[in-house]
């Protein structure tokens, strides 16, 4: 059977060949990680994904959840996997063992996850928010709610969820009515109702803790004025046991077009004046708490959708190379000229070439952001910890945005290419397609990712997060300069870079202009934009990792006679196709994007509203 979720063989390049995984396993802050475990854990994610998830996908699609009176019933198929993910402690790769982590680098946890995010996001999401909420509560909680909640948070015994959203309120949490009344015994009385709550109700564990945005009584208005509380599904004893319902009532579930087997909830909090949380942190900080957990999920998201991505891509490349249809263009006018597969016409090249270039550059990107996140904890100075945690705040709008979008395009493609059949459910690229859609909305909308990138990223540290990012890129045009094979296309990326950097920062001292309106209008094209050189960086770092490992095989002979017979030079080679491909193709476009950025008087801030 053809590999459906990932690429082994391409993880291992990007973690060994193009980024230096090796110096985070060397650098003694991960106890007993070398090497050969790293591999191993990605050994063991990969069985898991495909022997015992990706069963689920399909199936747990077909069945749904189920709404009955207050409660939710998941697919039964999850249960018995479910069972696997909490006994194997998968649920919080890069967390402490006294917690029921692992204790691994982020960038081997990122390369797990890609085989299990790949083989049913749906059905992970409900170990992915246990590792973001209990995150928050390893950060922020005290030592008794530490006690009482992390382990059964990061091994996924009990479920979490992020109780943000509000009918009135959408993304401006600023204007949520969720209220808070400090009781005598320090806990708070909850009351409110909140909607878009994924996995808000469910039967799969005994427990789900609900971190919950909420405003005391006299805290001050808009998002200065908001905490956030422990609110537990069913009470927790002191001693750690289960104690009485706690008035958290599910009031229907989304009729979603798909992650069909994760409830996304509405939620009543307290209707019978009997709901009681724990404040996470000090009073008014529930902002700055939240987004701890929600800069984790946003990259997490970006990874859904590049996951969606790759397995969109294999099964394309797999049903292209067996499908026969038409002839040869050069065969067309020979009567009874056989049938080809349909990966020879160019038209399906094409789309598999684009498909692969943006799946490998998603792959790269998505891994060397988890490679900043060790590096930043490894840093031997503050000056390198800036540097990394810089890179973090300014990839991580990008990974979620672009990686969401670009995700779903790569699966549009795949549907193309399977044609009519694609179509239909008889074959994975429908449920891909529209399980992908939900990445480019959640977990803060891409124009809000847009919007923060422009007006907080940009300019952070007097724009140094963006120099760094500048700077990083110009390392590998260097290196690809001493390769005659990559220098036109080091020069193509040091052309988007600086024409992307002058554009950013002109765009970025707008918003302190009279035009503020017509620079945020172009956010979203900006951070577009970005992601498009982003994408030619990953693909030229790739290139100048690969050219090497090429010439070493080549051994005098010519490049289309070794890699027709040789898989190891093939693979090689593809990296330098990809890159050239977008080079070529698609980057020229994006100097068209950064030209058409009309940030004085941009119609679409002039326009009045009537003449929509």
């Amino acid at each position: 059977m053809a590999e459906v979720i990932s690429d082994r063989r391409d993880i291992d390049f990007v973690l060994y060949e193009q980024l230096d995984t090796q110096s985070i396993l060397d650098s003694g802050a991960f106890d007993d990680v070398n090497k050969k475990m790293a591999d191993m854990v990605i050994k063991e994610a990969r069985n898991l994904a495909v022997k015992e998830i990706l069963p689920t996908y399909t199936l747990g699609d077909k069945e749904g959840v189920v709404f009955d009176r207050g409660e939710v019933r998941v697919p039964e198929c999850f249960r018995p996997v479910h069972k696997l993910l909490v006994e194997g402690e998968w649920g919080a790769l890069t967390e402490a063992p006294e917690f029921g982590g692992q204790g691994l680098p982020h960038i081997v946890a990122q390369a797990a996850l890609e085989y299990m995010i790949g083989a049913n996001y749906t059905f992970m999401t409900y170990a992915i928010l246990g590792h973001g909420a209990g995150k928050m509560v390893d950060i922020f909680g005290t030592p008794e709610q530490k006690q009482l909640f992390l382990k059964k948070m990061y091994t996924c015994e009990w479920g979490s969820t992020m109780l943000l959203t509000e009918p009135q309120a959408g993304s401006d949490l600023g204007a949520l009515t969720t209220s808070a009344v400090k009781n005598d015994d320090r806990t708070y009385s909850i009351t409110g109702g909140k909607i878009f709550i994924t996995n808000g109700q469910q039967d799969l564990t005994e427990n789900i803790i609900h971190p919950v945005l909420a405003r005391i009584e006299g805290a001050p208005e808009g998002t200065k004025g908001i905490s956030i509380f422990l609110v537990p599904k069913i009470w927790v004893n002191p001693d750690g046991t289960l104690g009485e319902d706690n008035d958290v009532v599910c009031t229907g579930v989304e009729d979603k077009m798909g992650i069909h087997g994760s409830p996304t909830c509405s939620l009543s909090l307290g209707s019978k004046g009997k709901c009681r949380g724990w404040l996470l942190g000090e009073e008014n900080q529930g902002m700055a708490i939240m987004f701890h957990m929600m800069n984790d999920v946003r990259l997490e998201v970006g990874t859904q959708a590049f996951t969606h991505a790759s397995c969109a891509y294999l099964h394309a490349l797999d049903y292209a190379t067996g499908r026969l249809q038409g002839r040869a263009l050069e065969d067309s006018a020979k009567p009874g000229a056989p049938q080809v597969p349909i990966i020879q016409h160019p038209d399906v090249r094409r789309m598999l070439l684009k498909m692969k270039a943006y799946v490998e550059g998603m792959r790269s990107l998505t891994l060397f952001t988890a490679f900043c996140f060790d590096k930043k904890s490894c840093a031997a100075t503050p000056e390198e910890r800036e540097q990394y945690g810089g890179l973090i705040e300014i990839l991580t709008p990008v990974v979620k945005a672009y990686c969401s979008e670009k995700g779903f395009d790569v699966c549009v493609d795949g549907m193309q290419i399977f044609g009519g059949y694609g179509y239909t459910k008889e074959y994975p690229m429908e449920q891909l397609t529209r399980d992908c859609k939900i990445c480019s909305i959640y977990e803060g909308a891409n124009g809000i990712q847009a919007m923060d990138f422009l007006g907080r990223k940009i300019a952070m540290n007097k724009g140094a997060y963006l120099d760094s990012l500048m700077g990083e890129m110009k390392k590998t045009i260097a290196r690809a300069r001493t390769h005659e094979l990559l220098g036109d296309m080091a020069d193509q990326l040091e052309a988007a870079a600086d024409k992307f950097h002058k554009t950013a920062m002109d765009i970025a001292g707008s918003i302190q202009s009279p035009a503020f309106k017509s620079a945020f209008a172009v956010a979203h094209p900006l951070m577009d934009a970005a992601g498009d050189v982003i994408m030619a960086w990953m693909l030229l770092w790739r290139a100048t990792a690969a050219l090497p490992a090429l010439e070493k095989r080549l051994k005098g002979k010519s490049m289309d006679e070794v890699v027709a017979r040789d898989k190891t030079a093939a693979f090689y080679h593809g990296k330098l196709m990809a890159a050239r491909f977008f080079m070529e193709t698609l980057l020229p476009v994006t100097l068209g994007k950064l030209d058409a950025l009309c940030t004085d008087n941009n119609p679409a801030v002039t326009i009045q509203e009537n003449a929509f």
